[in-house]
């Protein structure tokens, strides 16, 4: 339980040096902006190479991998279903359901699996599955919404091409590829000065994700206020209450997962939406309120459901 508080312990004091940034205005007007383009175009794209460089590819077979990504488009084609319905538009509904599906694998789950489920190889597959399978899908859809009318005019190879025009998609795909190929795996001599940069630069990933975050919070309404708050509503409870109950039906009814790897499985889908949803829709220019308010909310509603999802599991 420990660590649970540690994880969300992290996330708090970093969001809330960029609440202060944000207040005090030090790095300027542009500043949220700024570390928003670093994450999405440098940063993050170099932290994925690196994860799925280095990861155990046995993990792309297991059992927890497929129930992940069941889980994971069930939450997103709900939350996308209920928007075509309300009429809520391409963006934001795109938006919702990468807040109702993607997971804090990285600086909040990471923490987590270490100290709650022992090992922390255990969040890959959410990785995986957010970067492979999550990303091009969803991606293509910001980019079709955000796209004029004559892109949208294009032909059906251009819609195909476009994730692969995304630099988050790039360095997963070519992370995945060196580790495929066995070009970075533990043990296999590669020069520092190769890996070293990658390494310091994706290191700034999370920060700079967490800090934009925080310091978006200066312009935050109260939640569940304007004409988002149904989006916002539906997006939280999805992520927050339906999600780890998904993953466990599916899990135990239809997967026959049990003992530890069930619990790997509901807690990593009882973890937040993802801050880079954030990072995803101020780069769009879309749903960008809908992210802010579903993050902090999942966040916040996260601890007791993270607790209760290991008491309640724990073999």
């Amino acid at each position: 339980m420990i660590g649970v508080l540690q994880g969300f312990t992290v996330i708090g004091v970093i969001i809330g040096v960029g609440v202060v940034l944000g207040r005090t205005r030090w790095l300027g007007e542009n500043g949220r902006s700024v570390l928003t383009k670093l994450a999405f175009w440098v940063a993050t794209p170099a932290l994925m190479f690196q994860l799925l460089a280095e990861a155990d590819l046995v993990s792309l077979f297991s059992a927890q991998f497929t129930v992940t990504a069941v889980a994971m488009l069930v939450m997103a084609g709900l939350y996308g279903t209920i928007a075509a319905i309300r009429r809520w538009g391409l963006g934001p509904g795109t938006v919702g359901a990468m807040v109702s599906s993607y997971v804090n694998s990285g600086n909040l789950g990471i923490p987590i699996a270490v100290y709650v489920l022992g090992d922390a190889t255990l969040v890959a597959p959410v990785m995986l599955v957010q970067q492979l399978i999550m990303n091009p899908i969803l991606m293509a859809l910001l980019d079709i919404a955000t796209s004029d009318r004559s892109a949208r005019a294009s032909r059906w190879w251009h819609y195909a091409l476009r994730p692969f025009r995304n630099p988050i998609v790039i360095g997963s795909l070519s992370g995945l590829a060196c580790g495929v190929l066995g070009i970075v795996v533990p043990g296999f001599a590669v020069p520092s000065f190769v890996m070293a940069p990658i390494e310091l630069i994706g290191a700034m990933s999370v920060p700079a994700v967490l800090l934009a975050f925080g310091m978006s919070l200066r312009d935050s309404s109260v939640p569940f206020s304007g004409p988002e708050r149904g989006q916002v509503l539906l997006s939280t409870i999805l992520k927050s209450f339906v999600h780890p109950v998904v993953a466990w039906l599916l899990a135990v009814h239809v997967f026959g997962i049990t003992g530890h790897t069930l619990l790997a499985v509901v807690v990593t889908a009882a973890l937040p939406a993802a801050q880079n949803i954030f990072t995803y829709a101020s780069e769009y220019g879309t749903g960008e309120k809908l992210a802010r308010e579903s993050i902090l909310l999942t966040t916040v509603l996260s601890v007791p459901v993270v607790f209760a999802v290991t008491f309640l599991v724990h073999p």
